[in-house]
């Protein structure tokens, strides 16, 4: 059996909550059918204390031979470099990560958090937060630019506010059944199967965005309208599945109207929240979206989106979801 031990660090438990509504496959399902040995679960688990503390000691030493360790949420290195803001079985968690992923065949950053910092990482970042191996767009993190586990792989980043639950299931199941040499992963160190297409691909706004009708009130968003042009909607420039590995079987953000806000890339959230930046496109002179699709230059982007209005048949102007 592929023994799995997951760690939570600085976070909301939202990406607990998401693996627990996997579906292909479920929790059940990498238990009974796949071999997964859940060793420790912050909310599954039933030791605690010193029995729990014992296990943590014996994955380290080698004892209990640890598989994979999933990470959720920040590490967090405060105050002065101490980890005493984030105490877990009597010590700073950052202590029991450098010790339990030296130790660990496979390192796995599940959420924003764990691979990048996420929210907790803005500045001014009291609280010294940071991914496992970036912080924010660059690469280093808690663990190093250069660290790799013993099975030679960088730390396996699944991003995500929260990650999708398959996403997590089905790499938990790659990694549990032999197939780490399959994952192929990007510059970001997340998995190509999940991450090399945009959030953009399968919304179905797609013929608003390519005849640049945008919406103008966020409620209609849910029913007309492109919401990149006004609401400051992320979905072309997000690497992620959403619109393809429907959540719930059935929505996504843009969907639902919501705009993309591109939760499982490195820069997320977008401008630090600053003042004026959610759910609003930052402009360059009012006119053009300062942020790209990649492969677009803003030049070539003012002279398509002159076009393409023009040229907008009626249909395209109309509610298509009659």
């Amino acid at each position: 059996m592929t023994t799995v031990l997951w760690l939570q660090g600085g976070a909301c438990s939202g990406n607990t909550m998401s693996f627990l509504n996997a579906d292909e496959p479920s929790v059940v399902d990498l238990i009974v059918d796949f071999g997964l040995d859940l060793l420790w679960h912050p909310s599954l688990s039933l030791q605690m204390g010193e029995s729990a503390k014992q296990l943590f000691a014996d994955c380290v030493s080698g004892a209990q031979p640890l598989d994979i360790l999933v990470f959720e949420g920040s590490v967090i290195e405060g105050p002065d470099g101490t980890g005493r803001f984030d105490m877990f079985a009597d010590r700073p968690m950052k202590d029991w990560v450098t010790e339990l992923a030296a130790a660990a065949n496979i390192v796995v950053g599940i959420g924003t958090c764990a691979t990048y910092g996420g929210l907790p990482a803005i500045d001014p970042n009291p609280s010294s937060s940071t991914g496992l191996q970036y912080h924010r767009t660059k690469k280093g993190g808690f663990l190093g630019a250069g660290w790799t586990s013993k099975a030679g792989l960088p730390v396996v980043n699944i991003p995500g506010c929260p990650a999708h639950p398959d996403w997590i299931t089905q790499i938990l199941v790659a990694l549990a059944t032999g197939r780490a040499g399959d994952l192929v992963l990007d510059d970001l160190g997340r998995p190509t199967t999940f991450f090399k297409t945009f959030m953009h691909n399968g919304c179905t706004r797609n013929s608003f965005f390519e005849f640049k009708q945008s919406t103008m009130t966020f409620g209609e968003g849910t029913r007309t309208g492109c919401l990149f042009y006004e609401f400051g909607c992320r979905g072309p420039m997000t690497h992620s599945p959403c619109n393809r590995i429907l959540w719930n079987r059935q929505s996504s953000k843009t969907r639902a109207g919501m705009p993309c806000l591109g939760c499982t890339e490195p820069e997320f959230p977008v401008s630090d929240l600053a003042p004026g930046t959610v759910f609003k496109t930052q402009m360059i002179s009012g006119v053009i979206p300062r942020d790209m699709p990649p492969g677009q230059d803003h030049a070539t982007y003012l002279a398509m989106t002159a076009t393409a209005r023009i040229s907008a048949p009626a249909w395209s102007k109309e509610d298509m979801f009659v």
